[in-house]
């Protein structure tokens, strides 16, 4: 084994992921996996791992770790401020860790989920081939708690190449997410779709990794009655009666009962997953 990470401070949410467990969703099982998989995978590549290698994600910071041997590490994703022994150290982009030294991270400004690589990826024992956190199915390994100590493993491909890698900065105030519209978009009336498109909707604090619920003006449906229940994909936009939609994220469930408006776009799932409660967004259709 190549080494530990003994978890000092586990912060107010911090998993274990990776790229997930497809194909599991005729028994009931999500896919889960890294909410923000472009920064996720950036991570991975920084310390030269295997993309798919599991990886912590932290939410809000608040993490602090040891390493109990000499390895590379990168952080990616939300700017949570970094120190190293106290010395501070930058995102995207490895980092050499000395044996027994500490890294700990503040609370982002901007963004909500900062992805911790470590090089050889986190070896806890998969289950159904993944070892990511399903916090709706309560499948895979728990999450973190203070004194946890989580192997190291070897699912390297190479040596790190990159010394920095230019990334985007994330949005401070409002998001723009791209959707197309339905499947069940004829659910609701001109104006709801009309709303949708054209009104800001604000996370609130009631989200997580299944799903963000908005707030924002109400969508009305044109139709009544019951839907049955059908396949949900990660970017779903369903509408409970409430009328206030829930953006659905990594762990949402496989199936649901409610009309689905719109879908985000692949390509912007990542955004989506590092909006905060309190941060708005805005939807247009992809183009």
């Amino acid at each position: 084994m190549a080494g530990e990470i003994e978890v000092l401070k586990a912060g107010p949410l911090t998993t274990v992921q990776d790229l997930g467990r497809p194909g599991y969703a005729d028994l009931g099982i999500g896919e889960s996996g890294a909410a923000d998989r472009r920064s996720f995978t950036l991570a991975n590549r920084l310390v030269g791992n295997a993309e798919g290698a599991a990886a912590l994600e932290c939410t809000l910071g608040g993490l602090a770790v040891r390493f109990t041997r000499h390895t590379t590490v990168a952080l990616t994703g939300a700017p949570a401020p970094a120190r190293l022994d106290g010395r501070p150290v930058g995102l995207n982009a490895p980092v050499q860790v000395a044996a027994g030294q500490v890294l700990r991270l503040g609370l982002p400004a901007v963004g909500l989920r900062t992805y911790l690589a470590v090089r050889g990826g986190v070896a806890v024992p998969p289950v159904a081939g993944s070892r990511s956190c399903d916090l709706l199915s309560g499948i895979g390994p728990a999450v973190l708690r203070d004194g946890d100590r989580l192997p190291v493993g070897d699912e390297t491909v190479g040596l790190p190449v990159v010394d920095v890698a230019p990334v985007p900065p994330l949005p401070a105030g409002e998001m723009v997410l791209r959707v197309v519209l339905g499947p069940r978009h004829d659910w609701f009336t001109p104006a709801a779709v009309a709303t949708l498109l054209g009104e800001p909707y604000e996370v609130t604090s009631e989200s997580n990794r299944i799903g963000a619920r908005l707030h924002g003006p109400p969508l009305d449906r044109a139709r009544e009655g019951e839907l049955p229940s059908e396949g949900m994909v990660t970017g779903a936009l369903q509408v409970p009666p409430s009328g206030q939609p829930v953006l659905f994220l990594a762990d949402h469930p496989v199936t649901g009962g409610y009309p689905v408006i719109g879908v985000v776009v692949s390509a912007d799932i990542p955004l989506a997953a590092q909006a905060r409660p309190g941060q708005r967004l805005r939807f247009q259709v992809a183009r």
